[in-house]
Order: C-alpha cells, then structure tokens, then sequence
C-alpha cells in the first residue's frame, strides 16, 4: 500500500508545474499549447495555384520546457534546458518529425558576477522586430519576421534556432547587457565541420556565424542592436549560389537589426530597422563572384494599448526593394500590415483574433511567417500573390 501512494506521489510530483525533483537540484515543467482555426488566401494569384483560399487548424509553435538548476556554491549554478516543440494538429510533419531539443535547448554554468555560458542551440538574431503580438495569442504567423528577417522567401539566420552555438549572456550592468555567441556550423544540423573531410573535395572552408547583441533599458526606453555574419562550411552547389531561393549552404549572410521601444501606462511603441546582406560563397565564372552583394532594408512600426484583460496590437513593415550590387532591381518590395485582439480569461489563458495582410510587388514573393513549416506546404507564396489571413487563437500557459 505504502509503494502505491509512493508512486501515486511521484506522478503527481512530475505532473505538477514547477516542481522541484531533487535537494541538491530543481526541476520545473513549463510551456505553451498555442493552435488557430486560420483562413488564409492570395489576392493576384498564380494561375497554376487550383486553390486560392484554405481553412486550417494551425499550431503556433506549442512547446513544453524542461529546465534544471543545480546550485554549486558561491553564486554560482549548473544549468540546462530542453526545449520541445510539437504540433498538438499534426501526427507528424515537418515540425514535429524529430521534436527532441528543437526548441532552445542547451547546457551551461551561470554566475550570479560574470554571467552565463552555455552550449547548444538557440534563437540567434532573427526575431529583433518591434512588435510583440505573437508573445501572446497574436497568431505567430502574422510575425514581423516575415518581413524584418527575410529576403523574399530567404530566411536570415534560418528563420529559427541556430546549432552547434557557444553563447555568453552577460550581467545587467546599470540598465546595459549583451549576447556574444558563436556557432561552428550554423547550417547544418551535426557539430563537425567539413573541413576535416576525406572525401577529396576541393572546397574545404570552414564555415560558422556570429552574432553579437547589445541592449539598453532606461526606464520606459528601451534599446536593441544585433549583428549577424555567418558564412557556410565548403559551398559546393553552384546551382544554388546564384539563387535567391537557394540552400542556406550556398550563401554568406550578413545582417544588422535596431530597435527602439517607450511604454507609458498600458501604451507601448516601437520602431525597427533591419538591413541584410547575402554573398554567393563561391563563384561561377561568367555569372556571377563572392563579390556580388544583394541586399535589403525593412523598417517596422509597432503599437499595443492594454486596458484590464484586453489588449491590441498592430504593426506595419515595409521592405525596400532588393538591391544587386547598389542597384535596385524593379518590383520587388513589399508592405505589410497586421492587427491583432487579445482577451485575457486568466494569467494563464486567452484568446485572440489576428488579421494580417501582405502586399509583394510582382517579382517578390515574401510570406507569413511559418506559414509553410507548420502549416500547408502549399501554402508559399508565389511572386506578386498578396497572401491575407484571419485567425482566432487559443493559448494556454502552464
């Protein structure tokens, strides 16, 4: 009798968020179920695309966080974090088909002096924009990453996570604190580097990413800058290197993102820019060199107003046309506007209903960010379509 209650215990103890697991150790349960009934649909579609518009359930990047803390004495802790990301729509697909340690997932040592270092896999630069309406039951589709890191349907430091990353987070120094971190390979899912290769090729550079990230909070002000430069290890594929649209092995990138934000009462404003660059890594004689550069400016605007359990959000992000070595090229910017409603039914759950619009020019083709990955793979956009969706979202904290 005495073991049944004792197991009866220890679920209930594993079940339970926060818990702690051990003395000498904690371990706490967190994380999020986020899904959508979403309709979207293309205005100037491609006349090869049978089916215009579809209603989908669609996740929001639902997750479940392992988090472990270790005190080892004298200010200092072990640290470590699995991060889990799954579909709760889907029985597999692309974002679920190896969910372990997709998410941020890492381990490391923090000091309560000189900060923390960890290794594993994190959010790296992308994600800097202004507006927070997918931090709660804003549809995460309706992103200003759509726009603020992405050239066309190019995702800047993939779009996601970043592998195979060192990272330190420093202290808050009077207001002031910064990211430095370093990944070996940050377009490939293994730890080696292909220069240790015996295959014989005659590429064999070796690739890895930076990204350095200050920030400043006053008060109110708040302020952000990050910096991104990553280049891929050997860069084989000449087909690719010419592309816009190409394997992220093929492409040197390079990406500077500011932020400005002030909140006064339930008020709060922000402003960004974004710049990136992307580099053929290898050159194809007669077409084109490591020296060409294609580049891209977008610049954000962001609001929210909270009022008791109610809060609204809005953004508006314009990409400037594409530019080939200091030279635009015709009818590739992009604007793009959302607006979302968020209604609070407790601390831990809420729901929301987001509207959103993208309008491309007709040799561009940004779209909603994820829209593809946890979604439909249908659903990319075409040069000149204007994706629109409406979704109603229920999200629930635990």
């Amino acid at each position: 009798m005495n073991k049944k209650l004792m197991a009866i215990a220890v679920a209930g103890a594993l079940a339970a968020p926060g818990v702690a697991l051990a003395q000498a150790s904690s371990v706490t349960i967190s994380g999020i179920f986020k899904l959508g009934l979403e309709n979207i649909n293309y205005g100037n579609s491609v006349s090869t695309r049978l089916n215009k518009s579809q209603t989908r359930v669609v996740d929001n990047s639902s997750r479940i966080i392992f988090n472990t803390v270790e005190n080892l004495g004298n200010g200092l802790s072990a640290i470590g974090q699995l991060d889990v990301r799954f579909a709760p729509d889907q029985a597999t697909g692309p974002v679920n088909s190896n969910p372990i340690g997709s998410g941020n997932s890492f381990v490391g040592l923090r000091s309560s002096s000189w900060g923390t270092l960890t290794l594993g896999r994190w959010d790296l630069h992308y994600g800097k924009g202004p507006s927070e309406m997918t931090r709660g039951a804003g549809a995460l589709q309706a992103s200003d990453v759509s726009l603020f890191d992405y050239i066309g349907n190019f995702a800047v430091a993939n779009g996601s996570r970043t592998q195979n990353v060192v990272k330190y987070d420093s202290p808050n120094w009077a207001g002031f604190d910064a990211t430095v971190a370093w990944s070996a390979n940050p377009s490939n899912a293994v730890g080696g580097e292909a220069d240790m290769t015996n295959s014989g090729g005659t590429n064999n550079r070796r690739g890895d990413a930076w990204n350095i990230n200050p920030r400043y909070t006053m008060g109110p002000f708040g302020i952000e800058y990050s910096y991104w430069k990553a280049k891929p290890d050997a860069p084989t594929s000449l087909a690719a290197a010419i592309s816009l649209a190409s394997a992220a092995t093929a492409l040197d990138q390079q990406g500077h993102s500011l932020t400005a934000k002030y909140t006064v009462g339930g008020l709060k404003v922000g402003i960004g820019a974004n710049r990136s660059r992307l580099n053929p890594a290898v050159d194809v004689p007669g077409v084109v060199s490591t020296g060409d550069k294609i580049e891209r400016t977008t610049w954000s605007l962001a609001g929210q107003y909270a009022f008791g359990p109610h809060t609204v959000f809005a953004h508006y992000d314009r990409a400037a046309k594409v530019k080939g070595n200091g030279t635009s090229v015709d009818d590739t910017g992009a604007r793009m506007i959302a607006v979302a409603y968020e209604y609070a039914l407790s601390k831990r759950t809420s729901l929301g209903a987001t509207y959103a619009q993208i309008k491309n020019d007709a040799n561009i083709n940004y779209n909603f960010f994820t829209s593809s990955a946890l979604g439909s793979s249908d659903t990319a956009a075409q040069p000149g379509e204007d994706p629109r969706l409406f979704q109603v979202t229920v999200l629930h904290r635990f």
